[in-house]
């Protein structure tokens, strides 16, 4: 049996109080300060617990938290290794996360030198959520956002569709 497609942009969801749509957000993206409690748990652990988050905002996708690198425990950024550009922030590294025995590569990434508009990414880094065994935004549990290239933290906050599953690549 065939499986239905996704919906199409043109099926947003209209969003309840207190929730905004991801396809209100802006593109090229929109960078904005967030002081929601942001922790992130991994090898058993949390290794970020702060409330000095960014979030990058951009049409279809899930919100990315860009969190201090000083946030993290001690020990558990280390450079991972190749390279990515974004059409907007810049050219993107790499790097893996560990914690105890446990090790995840490629879980996150940041902007040595942010594009003009995008500097408050400066010394910040995002996480790919799937890659970690959990993270919250104020204590509400995130689900990943779907497809390996992308990083968006799902929340109730957030309606889409999003950006990710099969057949959205031309949103």
């Amino acid at each position: 049996m065939r499986s239905l497609p996704p919906p199409l942009p043109s099926q947003r969801i209209v969003p309840g109080p207190g929730q905004e749509s991801v396809w209100d957000y802006p593109r090229p993206p929109r960078v904005e300060a967030s002081s929601e409690r942001v922790t992130v748990r991994f090898g058993g652990r949390v290794v970020v617990d702060t409330t000095d988050a960014v979030r990058v905002l951009e049409t279809s996708h899930p919100p990315v938290y860009y969190l201090p690198r000083a946030a993290f425990a001690p020990g558990t950024l280390v450079e991972g290794g190749g390279a990515s550009r974004c059409e907007f922030k810049g050219d993107a590294r790499y790097v893996d996360l560990r914690a105890g025995s446990a090790g995840a590569a490629h879980a996150g990434w940041y902007y040595p030198e942010p594009w003009p508009g995008y500097e408050a990414l400066a010394g910040r880094v995002a996480l790919y959520p799937g890659a970690t065994e959990g993270c919250e935004v104020d204590g509400e549990p995130v689900t990943p956002q779907v497809g390996g290239f992308y990083g968006g933290w799902i929340t109730a906050r957030v309606v889409g569709p999003f950006k990710g599953a099969p057949g959205t690549l031309g949103w």
